[in-house]
């Protein structure tokens, strides 16, 4: 089973960064949503590959346009409406932004969301309660476990990097976390963001063929070699920010032209959810 999705945000959507933490910021950025989105949509198109759309909902609010074309076709979910750390926010705070990109993306789709991944994958063990909130906003499947160590959270002790089911003071959520390949006693992470823009394609065919899961995340950004680079970024932070940035979408075509991706919905209908891991936080 491989699921293909993308969490769609604006080329300066870069979390941790000052001179991209608020909305005042944003505003000063050039516009490059509407050309990366319509480049994921030409690749999808000639591959024939279906696909889940997790969508911010400040994007959503000022360009709903954008969500509009994407729902034409494609699934719909939400990655939070101001693209914030999940551990960075009050459980109060938490709630009121993931309901409300709820409420902005089911005005445009006119379908309930169903979906949801936390920016960064930052609900860590020490938020288990965001699981609560999720599941009571109204989301049946969660996409936000990096089982792993991971720079903006991660649930190292996880455990399951498989579909499981996460059990939290009397709350179950059905959840879809990122894949893992272990090398050298270390775990990996090669099916988006700057792990996929940084391998050889050679090493994600072949870790992909080893694999009976996949889940992806690819950002728009991930496939714009043209974007402006941003000022104050660390020697560090600038190269995992713009590592392979050319070559990504003749990777992604490649990688969607030689094994079959599906989205979240088709996905769902064949996991047998009785058998799967529970896990309990």
């Amino acid at each position: 089973m491989r699921i293909l999705t993308f969490d769609i945000e604006e080329w300066f959507h870069l979390l941790e960064n000052e001179s991209t933490a608020t909305e005042v910021q944003w505003s000063q950025f050039p516009v490059r949503i509407h050309k990366n989105t319509d480049r994921i949509l030409s690749v999808l198109n000639e591959t024939n590959t279906r696909a889940t759309f997790f969508i911010i909902g400040w994007i959503a609010e000022k360009y709903p346009e954008v969500v509009r074309k994407l729902a034409e076709k494609y699934e719909i979910g939400s990655h939070t409406m101001m693209h914030e750390l999940v551990w960075s926010k009050k459980r109060g705070e938490f709630r009121q932004d993931v309901e409300r990109s709820i409420r902005v993306l089911e005005d445009l789709i006119g379908k309930p969301v169903k979906y949801f991944r936390a920016p960064g994958f930052s609900i860590r063990d020490t938020e288990p309660w965001a699981f609560d909130v999720i599941a009571n906003c109204g989301i049946e499947i969660d996409c936000s476990v990096f089982p792993a160590k991971h720079a903006h959270g991660g649930i190292e002790s996880y455990g399951a990097a498989a579909p499981s089911m996460i059990e939290h003071n009397g709350v179950k959520l059905k959840e879809l976390p990122i894949c893992l390949h272990s090398l050298a006693g270390r775990n990996i992470i090669f099916s988006g963001g700057g792990y996929f823009r940084l391998l050889p394609y050679s090493i994600i065919k072949k870790w992909t063929a080893e694999k009976d899961y996949i889940m992806s995340y690819i950002h728009p950004r991930d496939l714009d070699g043209g974007q402006p680079i941003l000022e104050g970024l660390s020697a560090i932070r600038r190269f995992k920010a713009y590592v392979g940035t050319g070559g990504a979408e003749r990777k992604l075509r490649r990688w969607l032209t030689d094994f079959e991706f599906t989205d979240i919905a088709e996905a769902h209908s064949i996991i047998d959810w009785d058998s799967v891991p529970v896990v309990k936080l």
